[in-house]
């Protein structure tokens, strides 16, 4: 129980690293990323997506301190589903327009 707590303490501060501008390196992908390939990118709004997720993950962490199978199910399903949208959003929203 008391790694779930830390975990979920793990994604809030990693998310307001994020959010906050200093956490660009936590951003998988991107920090590996060539420059031209970062230039295609509004780090702004990557920004606030992938610090959004691990802010809203965080609590969420706290399904599987219950213990039970629905929670955990709970869990697994909504984290599913957020990191598909982040995807999603991350490669349309997230990118810059073509000048």
């Amino acid at each position: 129980m008391i790694i779930v707590y830390i975990i979920a303490a793990i994604l809030l501060i990693m998310g307001i690293v994020i959010l906050i501008g200093k956490g660009d390196n936590l951003i998988a992908g991107y920090n590996t990323a060539s420059r031209k390939e970062r230039e295609e990118y509004d780090i702004k709004r990557l920004r606030g997506l992938i610090g959004g997720l691990s802010i809203v993950l965080a609590p969420m962490m706290l399904l599987l301190g219950k213990e039970s199978m629905t929670a955990t199910f709970s869990f697994v399903a909504l984290t599913f589903v957020a990191c598909i949208v982040v995807v999603i959003l991350a490669n349309t929203w997230a990118k810059k327009k073509n000048r």
